[in-house]
């Protein structure tokens, strides 16, 4: 009888555990950004500088520099946004939480792949190796996360950083 007992206990503890993770993975750790603003690096001054957005809906979580997301619109033109900020040549979106409706990485990363949405470069290092990546599509629907960068990817994979990365603060 003990036997059972204990069964059961071990499978009603694993079953609980199971739902925590879960829960704390998908929904735990985000909470929702106030700061409607969305910046880009200027090709002039290579500083990041404010666009003129609406509707704007952003998450984040502190357990992760990489999963911040967030959607806006904008009325600037393609064209506009390719002459004054820098665009980069690939930008792949990451996934965003299921229950994130505005954020579709994979429609995006078609839209992406078609030309009819553009990637820039929101800033650089906004936390150490994690750059901001800003898309816009032809229609004005705007999208943002967080990427690693090259200093980003040696310093987390245990390659040595070189001298041209930036210092990394002390924790």
């Amino acid at each position: 009888m003990s036997g059972k007992i204990i069964g059961i206990t071990i499978l009603l503890g694993s079953l609980l555990g199971g739902i925590a993770l879960y829960y704390l993975q998908v929904y735990g750790f985000y909470e929702a950004v106030e700061d409607a603003q969305v910046e880009l690096v200027s090709v002039v001054s290579d500083l990041p500088e404010p666009i003129a957005i609406s509707s704007f809906d952003a998450i984040d979580a502190e357990s992760s520099p990489i999963r911040y997301r967030a959607c806006f619109t904008t009325d600037m033109s393609l064209a506009l946004l390719t002459e004054t900020y820098v665009g980069l040549d690939d930008a792949t979106p990451r996934n965003a939480p299921n229950w994130f409706d505005c954020f579709d990485a994979e429609a995006i990363a078609a839209e992406l792949d078609a030309g009819t949405a553009l990637p820039f470069l929101g800033a650089k290092n906004v936390d150490f190796g994690v750059d901001r990546i800003v898309a816009i599509t032809e229609d004005g629907r705007g999208y943002v996360w967080h990427e690693l960068n090259d200093c980003g990817e040696k310093a987390y994979d245990g390659t040595i950083v070189g001298e041209e990365c930036p210092k990394r603060d002390a924790e």
